[in-house]
């Protein structure tokens, strides 16, 4: 983690990033409160849920609501390379809350997903 809690740039498993959120967000993750952001049909221009593309169940493939392109699964123990790689995961963080949600997602709501995510096991 670097200087002011941010996580490092290039974390080498979805357990950093999640670890350098929760240091963000000063409070620890709940997996609960992420499944929970994650299926919320939130009001705004589409009126989606990160669920909308990504399937409810993070462990299947999902499909793109405008593109219809498919969507691998979210869940890193279904896509290893999920969470791999800070920048990726930034950039979609603050482009999909943004479509989703209508603003970017604070840490502690990054932190509640991802600790979601991590506990879906084959």
């Amino acid at each position: 983690v670097a200087a002011g809690g941010a996580p490092v740039a290039q974390a080498a498993t979805p357990g950093e990033l999640l670890a350098g959120y929760v240091k963000q967000a000063g409070a620890p993750a709940s997996p609960e409160r992420g499944q929970r952001l994650f299926t919320t049909q939130f009001d705004g221009d589409f009126n989606w849920s990160c669920a909308t593309c990504h399937n409810a169940d993070p462990s299947r493939a999902g499909t793109h609501a405008v593109s219809g392109k498919p969507v691998k699964p979210l869940a890193p123990a279904f896509n290893c390379e999920r969470f791999t790689n800070l920048t990726h995961v930034e950039f979609h963080f603050k482009l999909n809350c943004k479509d989703v949600i209508g603003r970017e997602c604070t840490a502690a709501e990054k932190a509640d997903v991802m600790s979601w995510l991590l506990s879906v096991k084959r």
